[in-house]
């Protein structure tokens, strides 16, 4: 089975830049990418939550396109774009737990914004972090 990276974006500038280091490292190793967004749902009211979930997830969705169209079309390798509600740590966390993953990519202002969380994760997961200094 072959271990993926895992690349979390926010598509910031700075995760983006992690995002294209983690695709050139992909596809030197010839590893597959997962591409992880995450969101949290901060809203009150269930009607309109679901409204803006779905508009959340039709924006991360517009934002991959275009990243995809300009960074991965034709490069040969294998990925996928998830979207999932919550914590990026704990997001993180369980596919590190769920998946045979080789390492994960991640920019430093993620890491930065959310610093105790940060270092919680990388205690408890036995998977190589790649913070990428951009």
């Amino acid at each position: 089975m072959t271990k993926n990276i895992l690349c979390t974006t926010d598509f910031s500038e700075a995760s983006k830049r992690a995002l294209e280091w983690a695709i050139d490292f992909s596809k030197e190793e010839g590893s597959d990418l997962t591409i992880l967004y995450t969101y949290r749902l901060t809203k009150n009211g269930s009607e309109e939550l679901v409204s803006w979930k779905k508009n959340i997830e039709e924006e991360a969705k517009k934002k991959f396109i275009a990243f995809e169209s300009k960074y991965l079309k034709e490069i040969g390798i294998k990925y996928e774009f998830k979207i999932e509600v919550g914590f990026v740590a704990d997001r993180i966390e369980d596919h590190a737990k769920n998946n045979p993953l080789r390492f994960i990519v991640i920019d430093r202002s993620m890491c930065s914004r959310n610093k105790e969380t940060f270092d919680d994760l990388i205690e408890n997961i036995n998977v190589p972090v790649v913070i990428i200094p951009f």
